[in-house]
């Protein structure tokens, strides 16, 4: 495959899609690159649906084919949540901090393992002709009871990774990388390209 586009609006996902794709594309273009100034609704009921409808629409934009992810954390204490509902959470789309907070409040009295967590992502690269391919990933953790590291965006600081021993926020970009939910959903989709 030649050039990709992806659906993203998110600069942190731009750069760290961008980092674990380099090399398998000859050409990877953000929203930007291409002019695109969009915000798409993602009023699908899981991740792999939202996924699709934002991959969907860049491609009919950009006529090229569109990579998308949606991606979120859930927390086994809370039932799933935040889910689908991760980047606005706490009301706002984007409010990191907010959405942190509000995750470490519901989460007070709460200990240890039952504290489990993981990070899921559904990826779909949609052509113009209407071909879906998709992939999943997910990165086993629980949320630790204050913020560690200064590294990575959202949850990071949160989220303890258990392969890594470490949060997210705390991990360099090539460990984060190597056991994101991020990273596996995509390695998946290579195989399967």
């Amino acid at each position: 495959m030649k050039e990709i586009i992806l659906a993203t609006n998110n600069a942190h996902k731009v750069k760290e899609l961008s980092k674990i794709l380099a090399g398998k594309f000859d050409r990877i273009y953000s929203l930007a690159d291409k002019g695109i100034d969009v915000e798409i609704e993602e009023n699908g009921s899981t991740f792999i649906e939202n996924a699709i409808i934002k991959a969907r629409a860049i491609a009919d934009i950009a006529g090229i084919p569109a990579l998308a992810d949606d991606s979120g954390l859930c927390v086994d204490a809370l039932g799933g949540e935040p889910g689908v509902y991760s980047a606005r959470y706490s009301g706002k789309h984007g409010d990191s901090k907010a959405n942190n907070e509000l995750l470490l409040s519901k989460l007070s009295g709460i200990k240890g393992s039952n504290r489990s967590a993981r990070f899921k992502c559904a990826i779909a690269l949609v052509y113009p002709d209407g071909n879906i391919v998709t992939a999943e990933g997910a990165a086993e953790g629980v949320i630790s009871d204050e913020y560690y590291g200064q590294g990575g965006f959202g949850y990071d600081p949160i989220f303890y990774s258990l392969d890594l021993n470490k949060t997210f926020a705390q991990a360099s970009e090539e460990e984060k990388n190597s056991v994101s939910h991020r990273g596996r959903a995509l390695a998946e989709l290579m195989d399967k390209l």
